[in-house]
């Protein structure tokens, strides 16, 4: 399940930190290596469950990859999120999409 797996990339302080670091700019692994004391492979390991929560994606420009909040998806992944677990915001999500339903039928 998709939230499972959100809540396992954000259940790790260094994962919200390279979250906080691409909030504002994309970086390569190497520029984020350099903002933590793990080896290479431990922080490949976070930015792969990251990426496979769909919190970041990654793009490879020239023989770098850079790594980049997923904008779109990060938004709407954390509204689902907090809506699952809000005790208002179930009832309301479940709300909407029943009247989303009943208006793709009417049309």
């Amino acid at each position: 399940m998709k939230i499972d797996k959100i809540f396992e990339a954000l259940a790790s302080t260094p994962r919200r930190k390279i979250l906080a670091y691409l909030s504002e700019s994309s970086m390569t692994a190497g520029e984020i290596s350099e903002r933590f004391e793990m080896s290479k492979p431990s922080l490949s390991k976070h930015l792969k469950i990251l990426e496979n929560a769909d919190l970041i994606q990654s793009e490879k420009k020239g023989q770098f990859v850079h790594y980049s909040l997923a904008d779109d998806n990060l938004i709407g992944t954390l509204h689902t999120c907090l809506a699952t677990i809000c005790p208002v915001g179930g009832p309301l999500v479940r709300e909407s999409a029943a009247k989303a339903k009943k208006n793709a039928t009417k049309t």
